[in-house]
């Protein structure tokens, strides 16, 4: 640490350490920009990272992952927070009368693929997770009963009863499977309501809007469940009533039969017969008002919180799996590790090929987006950053072509290279100092070469 506050130019590598907001694993990159007058060929302005420290311009990685640069992923968290708030009070381009359109938060949950430790509390007393007086042992000779009353950090919540009885090839399926029966959830969503309100489908689009924004939160057990808000607008979007036959209650109606409704098949492959998939039994539609228990504020709180967190919290990685990675030997808890060999067992199937089980057994099986929404719902996470950027280059405008020079006659030209990514230890801790942020995980360092887990 010594060498960096001791280098002679310190200053100005604090003031980029500051520029990325306190990154944890800034990408480092080497290039020049030009601007040259179009016409003449006359060379305006000319920039190289040679004159940055260590010869390269750090940029904010901007990823989403808590686990990997906490001030990045604090970033991600407040673009989400607003723009899922923006859709139920206004505000960002949305008008405030969106208060009065009927919301609702649903939470839909994934069917059991057998028991697993849990937390169970009743009326404010915390019960027994799976007491079972009469339980027999299992063909494993594991009895199916457990009377621990288990704490909230309690290692064993989301573990199975027993591992060797647990469907894991239906939990990684069901990630894998999860965008695609979220999108037939709302194609089902849609009918239901054109049905109930006897309008064709072309008639209910010229009457009725259905917006939505969802996040993907991973349960202890490994699979995902679906957090979502959705609003009836009427025919021109946010800024149009729905109609008056458009009830919190209509919506409670479709979502529920909508749920029950669909399901998606997995493909079929030798000795690994087709699934039928569908969501959990467990519907949760509650009403979004701008008092009581669920605010819009609180809703968007809670959306927000689980857009920045993955399988890390489940004691797997976050990071894809290697080629050389050795399953045994990962840092994980049991029930990730078979959960992971039961993606790269039914990966290697010609049949399941189109699943990319491979490629995505570090998140389970799950490849969807973790928040997505519908065009009409809100501003857009793009809009939330071009506006950060015209801000900062506001208050930091950088060279300014001459009066006399038109900037439509000038042409920028840049060529930028890859160099590094990441900080030492010691980088990390004075960077952490200089801005306030958390610190970044120990093993982050810098590299020669593109961190492959950094995805």
């Amino acid at each position: 640490m010594a060498s960096i506050l001791d280098r002679f130019d310190f200053d100005q590598w604090a003031a980029r350490a500051r520029a990325t907001g306190g990154c944890a694993q800034p990408v480092y990159l080497r290039g020049t920009v030009d601007h040259v007058h179009a016409s003449t060929g006359e060379s305006l302005h000319h920039y190289t990272t040679d004159r940055e420290p260590d010869g390269a311009l750090p940029v904010a990685c901007k990823t989403r992952r808590a686990s990997r640069c906490p001030a990045c992923a604090e970033i991600y968290r407040a673009d989400t927070y607003q723009l899922i708030r923006a859709g139920l009070v206004g505000g960002k381009g949305v008008p405030d009368t969106i208060t009065a359109h009927p919301a609702a938060f649903v939470t839909l949950t994934a069917p059991s693929f057998g028991p697993v430790h849990t937390r169970r509390v009743k009326d404010g007393r915390l019960l027994p997770c799976h007491p079972r007086r009469d339980a027999v042992p299992c063909p494993h000779g594991v009895t199916p009963s457990c009377t621990a009353r288990h704490g909230a950090d309690d290692a064993r919540l989301g573990e199975p009863l027993c591992h060797d009885c647990y469907d894991h090839a239906g939990s990684v399926l069901f990630n894998a499977l999860a965008p695609e029966l979220w999108r037939r959830f709302t194609l089902a969503l849609r009918r239901y309501l054109a049905k109930a309100s006897g309008l064709t489908h072309k008639e209910l689009r010229e009457a009725l809007t259905v917006s939505f924004a969802k996040v993907a939160e991973y349960q202890r057990r490994g699979v995902v469940h679906f957090h979502a808000v959705i609003r009836f607008d009427g025919p021109a979007g946010p800024a149009s009533p729905p109609p008056a036959w458009a009830t919190f209650g209509l919506l409670d109606d479709a979502v529920r039969h909508a749920a029950g409704a669909v399901s998606v098949t997995s493909p079929a492959a030798p000795g690994m017969p087709a699934r039928v998939l569908a969501w959990g039994a467990q519907v949760d539609v509650r009403a979004i008002t701008t008092s009581g228990d669920l605010t819009e504020t609180a809703v968007a709180g809670y959306i927000a919180k689980y857009a920045t967190k993955a399988t890390e919290c489940l004691g797997t990685l976050d990071r894809r799996l290697h080629a050389d990675d050795d399953l045994a030997a990962l840092k994980v808890t049991e029930h990730a590790r078979r959960l992971m060999a039961a993606c790269l067992r039914l990966g290697a199937l010609e049949e399941l090929a189109e699943l990319r089980l491979t490629a995505w057994a570090h998140m389970l099986g799950f490849r969807g987006h973790f928040s997505t929404k519908s065009r009409r719902y809100s501003t857009t996470l793009g809009a939330l950053r071009q506006a950060r950027i015209d801000y900062i280059r506001q208050q930091q405008p950088g060279w300014q072509p001459p009066d006399n020079i038109d900037p439509a006659q000038i042409l920028v030209v840049a060529e930028w290279r890859f160099a590094s990514q990441g900080l030492t230890r010691a980088e990390a801790l004075v960077t952490a100092a200089l801005t306030g942020r958390q610190l970044p995980p120990a093993d982050s360092t810098r590299v020669g070469a593109k961190f492959p887990d950094a995805l």
